[in-house]
């Protein structure tokens, strides 16, 4: 047998497990990736928890400012004073309320977002066991087809270059599932983000509302 031919397969055996170690580093590059998606989500999520809570107390503040306009009042126009004392306390039973169900909001949907990353990070995890294992079963059956005979080599090779075709999809597939998993969870965010800001304008138009018609009630008295 020609010295070529009985060189040529180590080639191929050495090109084929650099290859496989390419696409392991490849697969640690996209888990760094998922994590640091994972840490600027979580850090967007504790900015609009911030911004939220900011706008709450800004709210009390001025229900408070209100409750003490209907205290200083109250000596003159007791009968008034106590109807509009009522309406300011329903508002602010509202405000609370409101700012309960904002915040229960925020966290199941960073519950669902964490719950998201898991399963994602997951199934990554079992991937690249998965393709350990098959890294490791190609290298056996490459050194067990060198070992018997070249016949044997030649078919190792082509069962070795279908399980690198086979990787590589794989790795394309989870690297996809990885970027749609992020794409959902920003989409996400962005349309609890708006419905926080919403909510915020609504309190904000109620207070308004609150104060226009206690100043028409005390222009009338």
């Amino acid at each position: 047998m020609p010295v070529a031919d009985t060189e040529n397969p180590d080639a191929q055996l050495v090109a084929a497990q650099a290859e496989l170690r390419d696409m392991q580093r490849a697969v640690v590059a996209l888990r760094g990736e998922l994590e640091l998606a994972h840490m600027r989500r979580e850090q967007e999520v504790q900015h609009a928890v911030a911004t939220g809570q900011d706008e709450i107390k800004l709210l009390k503040a001025t229900a408070a400012s209100l409750r003490e306009a209907l205290e200083r009042d109250a000596m003159a126009k007791d009968a008034a004073v106590q109807a509009a004392h009522a309406a300011a306390a329903n508002e602010i039973l509202q405000l609370k309320a409101t700012a309960a169900s904002l915040r229960e909001a925020l966290e199941r949907d960073a519950m669902a977002r964490e719950a998201a990353v898991q399963a994602a990070h997951a199934a990554a995890a079992n991937e690249i066991l998965q393709l350990k294992a098959t890294s490791a079963a190609l290298r056996e059956q490459l050194e067990l087809a060198r070992i018997n005979s070249e016949s044997a080599v030649q078919a190792a090779r082509a069962a070795s270059a279908s399980e690198i075709a086979q990787l590589k999809a794989t790795s394309a597939a989870l690297r996809e599932q990885l970027e749609l998993a992020r794409v959902n969870a920003e989409a996400a965010l962005q349309a609890e983000r708006q419905r926080s800001q919403d909510e915020v304008a609504q309190l904000h138009a109620s207070i308004m509302a609150m104060r226009d018609t206690m100043d028409k009630r005390l222009a009338k008295s």
